[in-house]
């Protein structure tokens, strides 16, 4: 979500201060600092800056349009990543100094034993190369392998052009279907709940209004720059260009729209952009499959929750000095 760049007609910040939801906390990042906020077993808000170097500073090329969603995604996930084990350390780190033994801990003392102080960080990097294999797996194998099983019974529509089709829809439902599933363990609705106050916390900064539980409370927790609809204008992007790859073996097929993330994440990375500047026609089609999904990826958060997001995001909202940079 995002950096602030210019205020609309009604006066509204148009920003892309952006954020993630963690293990009892909230990752915000502006366009010079990142900073996470985790509420502790204590009750107590601890909160700290994250010492980042972004790619578009480093090599300015990454500033262009389409090359800076490609930087932007990297950034993402190397700051999430850092994010995702300091919270999970701290998160640790004070349930055990409070005796609050639950499986997390236990699995992190076990690791510990073994291990020794790399377990935590074993664990950590075990669960993001899983997931990111499951990922490639369910959204660009299966999809490809079930269009390729179904399409020879359909000979009418069995073309690219369909076949593309076919397989959007089907990665829609799988990911309809994976939020669904995860929304209803305990654990994951209290993550959903700090990805909605981290929504209403941006909604208040961008609306220019103090940034107090009250005014948080007002706002609504669907943004149209959420990571979201980012992966649903994906797979719609995904759809216009899988009508151009020639190949119907599913393994051969998944290859290509692998090689070709980068290019999906950099159009969906503009198209975001444009859906945040604009309320036309077109950006509320692109915005409307995201929004609805964000009724379950986000939850109503309770004013505990919403003054963990009001810490982080105070952290990083630009600098007068700043805001001409962002500009740009």
């Amino acid at each position: 979500m995002g950096y602030l760049m210019s205020t609309d007609s009604k006066g509204t910040v148009v920003s892309s201060v952006g954020g993630q939801a963690l293990m009892e906390g909230i990752l915000m990042r502006g366009p010079k600092k990142s900073a996470i906020a985790l509420r502790l077993p204590d009750k107590s808000i601890y909160v700290e800056e994250l010492k980042t170097e972004f790619l578009r500073d480093k090599y300015r090329i990454l500033g262009l349009p389409l090359l800076r969603g490609i930087g932007s995604l990297i950034d993402s996930l190397k700051i999430g990543h850092k994010a995702m084990k300091l919270s999970l350390e701290k998160t640790l780190k004070e349930n055990n100094k409070n005796e609050k033994i639950n499986d997390t801990v236990k699995l992190e003392r076990y690791l510990s034993r073994v291990f020794g102080k790399r377990g935590t960080n074993l664990v950590l990097n075990l669960v993001s190369v899983l997931g990111i294999l499951f990922s490639v797996f369910i959204f660009l194998f299966l999809p490809s392998w079930i269009s390729n099983f179904f399409a020879p019974s359909f000979p009418a529509v069995d073309n690219v052009v369909c076949r593309s089709f076919f397989e959007g829809i089907i990665k829609f439902f799988v990911f309809l279907l994976y939020l669904i599933g995860i929304s209803k363990l305990k654990d994951i609705r209290r993550i959903f709940k700090y990805h909605g106050a981290e929504h209403k916390a941006i909604f208040c900064y961008e609306n220019s209004e103090d940034l107090t539980v009250s005014n948080v409370k007002k706002f609504g927790r669907f943004h149209p720059r959420c990571g979201t609809s980012f992966l649903i204008i994906m797979v719609i992007v995904g759809i216009f260009f899988g009508v151009f790859i020639p190949f119907v073996n599913p393994v051969a097929r998944s290859l290509v729209r692998l090689l070709c993330l980068p290019l999906f994440a950099s159009i969906g990375f503009e198209l975001i952009r444009y859906c945040s500047r604009h309320s036309n026609l077109l950006a509320r089609i692109l915005s409307k499959p995201g929004l609805l999904l964000q009724k379950i990826s986000t939850q109503e958060p309770d004013d505990e929750i919403i003054e963990v997001a009001i810490a982080a995001i105070k952290r990083v909202i630009p600098g007068n000095d700043e805001d001409q940079h962002a500009t740009a």
